[in-house]
């Protein structure tokens, strides 16, 4: 068994603190083996190093080894990427496609962001992991794989869990073994080491002198917060190693680089809305809207019986809590009492005029105000939603990452819609 100094100068990982030290030992330990395994950690710690690690590790080493983005891959085609599918199964499936695991077959995957899959391709994923079985989109023959499974994420699972986006049985399928990261905050020690190798890169890719730290940047570098972890390190250290003529580096100079300005200010608090804010805004909005209607119902019908009673006085008095609810009190109650009276007159005049058979031209005034009703009571909540997403899109020149924002959702629900509505 390879020690773990021998492995961070084999796969290039810069450290020595004990908590990445324990990751790589869980890494060399379980790499022999079969087990499911999960690494977690904040995005930019360098997750992707650890299934590599137990790929060139284990017996599948010279089988395929595949790292696939589930968050970048669309919703609609996310099964036929990892799956395969038959030709015609869908449009625009002009060939059988082979899927990842097929391709992979005695090799090893590596499904980063695994918290993004949609609850669909969960199930056909833990299918995988309990029997090896896959099925092709738009084909009905079970086919078999031996594919070993590492999978990573920074998304908290059992929040993930709580809010039903993910399958709890799929979590503890894959974490048969779970391998944390720590954030580059709490390896304080690693982070000045860190900065050095890739300035010292950056010095021989753009061939200029290697930039240094003063004391005071040092300590700066130090106290800050990384929230983007290893991946931010290494910016910052390409940004100064390019634009900066001198190449001692003051705290000063260093803090122009950093973001927040400060290293010692807590973390920024996320205030942008979430899929599910928007989802719960929505509902309320359409509470509303189904309210409304229910009033325009009842004011329908209202508006009939008076138009149609003798006594316009005794339907007033019968439906005083719905005519308050509609017209107010004080002014608006004054409004709808001078109505009655018209339509009284009205009432009167008709049946006096005629009491068999009414006059079309007269009716169809009477009943002008009713049709006004049946017309608004059209709303379609269909009709408004893809009229807003149409909007959006117009305005932000077909984006759809500016649209999403805009609207409040994820770029992938967004997705989802255009091709719901055929956009």
């Amino acid at each position: 068994m390879e020690s773990v100094q021998s492995i961070k100068q084999r796969f290039g990982i810069i450290g020595n603190s004990p908590s990445l030290n324990r990751a790589i030992e869980k890494a060399i330990q379980v790499a022999p083996t079969d087990i499911s395994v999960l690494v977690t950690g904040e995005s930019g710690v360098g997750k992707e190093s650890i299934p590599k690690i137990i790929h060139q590790l284990s017996h599948r080493k010279h089988g395929k080894y595949i790292a696939v983005n589930c968050g970048a891959i669309p919703e609609g085609t996310i099964d036929s990427e990892l799956f395969g599918h038959e030709k015609g199964a869908f449009t625009g499936a002009t060939a059988t496609r082979s899927g990842y695991f097929e391709v992979a077959d005695g090799g090893t995957i590596f499904l980063d962001e695994v918290g993004e899959l949609p609850l669909t391709t969960q199930v056909r994923l833990l299918r995988v992991l309990e029997n090896g079985e896959f099925i092709k989109v738009g084909s009905s023959k079970v086919q078999k794989t031996n594919v070993r499974i590492v999978a990573a994420t920074n998304v908290n699972m059992f929040e993930a869990i709580k809010k039903e986006k993910f399958r709890e049985d799929l979590y503890y399928r894959l974490s048969t073994v779970d391998i944390n990261l720590p954030p580059l905050r709490e390896r304080q020690e690693d982070i000045h080491i860190l900065f050095r190798k890739f300035a010292s890169d950056f010095a021989l890719k753009y061939k200029m002198p290697t930039i240094k730290l003063t004391d005071d940047a040092i300590q700066l570098l130090l106290k800050y917060r990384w929230s983007g972890n290893i991946r931010q390190l290494r910016n910052v250290a390409e940004q100064i190693s390019v634009l900066e003529q001198n190449r001692t580096i003051s705290a000063a100079t260093l803090n122009s680089y950093l973001p927040s300005g400060s290293s010692n200010l807590p973390a920024v608090i996320k205030t942008t809305k979430s899929e599910s804010d928007f989802s719960s805004e929505r509902e309320i909005l359409y509470k509303v809207l189904f309210d409304m209607k229910a009033d325009l119902n009842d004011l329908k019908k209202l508006t009939m019986e008076l138009m149609k009673a003798g006594n316009a006085k005794d339907v007033q008095k019968n439906n005083e809590t719905l005519i308050q609810k509609i017209y107010g009190e004080d002014e608006d109650k004054a409004e709808f009492d001078e109505q009655i009276q018209d339509l009284e007159i009205l009432s009167i005049s008709d049946n006096a005029s005629n009491t068999s058979q009414p006059d079309v031209e007269n009716t169809k005034d009477k009943y002008h105000f009713a049709e006004e009703i049946e017309e608004e009571e059209t709303l379609s909540l269909h009709d408004k939603e893809l009229e807003l997403i149409k909007k959006s899109l117009e305005r932000h020149n077909g984006k759809r990452k500016l649209a999403a924002e805009e609207l409040g959702i994820s770029e992938r629900t967004l997705y989802r819609k255009i091709k719901q509505f055929d956009l």
